[in-house]
């Protein structure tokens, strides 16, 4: 397996944990009984630090999205390189460091996180092109 698509992985199992802590959040702070709920109507809003792992799990969905384009791109490709394997490895740093800065409110910190792993995404991308 390349570097690329092991990273790839790992970022999948660690939206795998997200979710398992997005979970228990949750259940903790609406109770067993909302999330068991079929949820036809409204779901009530969740408190600040739950919440904030919802909305770091969203931006993991988004951000997988392009990153595992680029991985696959690079892999059947061959184009896969050094430099790519890097900015794989940057990528998947950037999003295990992205979750406490979303939780705790990491400013500007945050911000400067999630651009590390959107950019060295742009850059496999470009990579893979040339």
């Amino acid at each position: 397996m390349t570097p690329e698509l092991t990273a790839l992985t790992l970022a999948a199992l660690l939206q795998v944990l997200q979710l398992c802590l997005y979970a228990v959040a949750g259940n903790l702070a609406l109770g067993t009984r909302a999330a068991l709920s079929p949820r036809d109507g409204q779901m009530p809003d969740l408190p600040e630090k739950p919440g904030r792992i919802k909305r770091a799990l969203d931006n993991h969905f988004e951000g997988l999205l392009l990153f595992a384009i680029a991985c696959l791109v690079l892999t059947v490709s061959g184009t896969a390189t050094a430099y790519t394997a890097t900015c794989a490895y940057i990528y998947l740093v950037a999003r295990v460091l992205y979750i406490p800065a979303y939780v705790f409110g990491w400013v500007p910190w945050r911000s400067v996180i999630w651009a590390t792993g959107f950019f060295a995404t742009v850059a496999m991308l470009g990579a893979a092109l040339v």
